[in-house]
């Protein structure tokens, strides 16, 4: 079997292939709204066409995407892709208030930390917005945190002040910034580190118990060079494992 995953986020669109259980490439594309399905089209059938993929399954945070990637993969590779959402089989149990307003991508996480991981456990998923799952011992989803990522901090500085210039995530050497770039840096990438390492400490206390801590996303390597306790695990690939542990949970509904 070669199964298609593709996670649909608010700034990348990330696609891995995998043979059974090894995943063989990835790409990533931005998730541009205005694309016409055909142009994906071209685009799955330019960047797969050495694979004979047999299924699919698509985790999306963006509706206007998730109708056009799902036709789009159904017409280059003749199947009826699996869409994420909180009424398949997930594997575990969601102890949320509304279990609806779970994002795709989180349930994802979770169940891929689920399969591959010791519990309890909390995901940190740094991209545009930095988002915690916690899974509890008995690996149930409680619920989690959800924050501005790196991305969000830079262009809200950005566009919601007059002077302070757009820049991109880069190393800071020291936390005092003794000009604007490295000030901003600072306050982004040093500040995100504390902020994800006091919220991991708070987490763990209302668990009662440490938890294993798995990083995934963009920033995840960067921004472990600024914190004290390190992730246990860094793995890029955490959503898409996720993703390919759903599809052989509802792969035969």
């Amino acid at each position: 079997m070669i199964l298609l995953t593709i996670d649909i986020g608010n700034t990348n669109i990330t696609l891995g292939v995998f043979e059974d259980e090894s995943i063989l490439e990835t790409f990533r594309l931005p998730s541009d709204k205005e694309l016409p399905q055909e142009e994906y089209e071209i685009l799955l059938h330019t960047l797969f066409k050495k694979y004979k993929i047999t299924a699919c399954i698509i985790a999306s945070v963006v509706d206007e995407l998730t109708r056009t990637l799902k036709h789009a993969a159904d017409n280059v590779f003749h199947l009826n892709s699996i869409v994420l959402t909180n009424k398949l089989n997930l594997g575990i149990n969601l102890k949320l208030k509304n279990p609806r307003e779970a994002g795709a991508d989180r349930i994802a996480n979770a169940c891929g930390a689920y399969m591959l991981y010791s519990k309890p456990a909390i995901i940190v998923d740094i991209g545009t917005a930095t988002t915690f799952d916690i899974l509890d011992k008995n690996g149930d989803f409680l619920g989690g945190v959800i924050m501005p990522g790196p991305n969000l901090q830079f262009r809200a500085l950005n566009k919601s002040t007059s002077k302070l210039p757009k820049i991109d995530a880069n190393t800071v050497d020291k936390a005092i910034g003794n000009n604007t770039a490295d000030a901003i840096l600072s306050g982004v990438i040093r500040g995100s580190a504390c902020a994800i390492e006091g919220l991991i400490e708070q987490c763990e206390a209302e668990l009662g118990d440490r938890a294993v801590i798995i990083a995934t996303g963009g920033y995840s390597s960067l921004i472990s060079k600024y914190m004290n306790r390190q992730f246990d695990f860094v793995n890029p690939y955490l959503t898409l494992e996720g993703l390919r542990f759903l599809y052989e949970l509802n792969k035969d509904k």
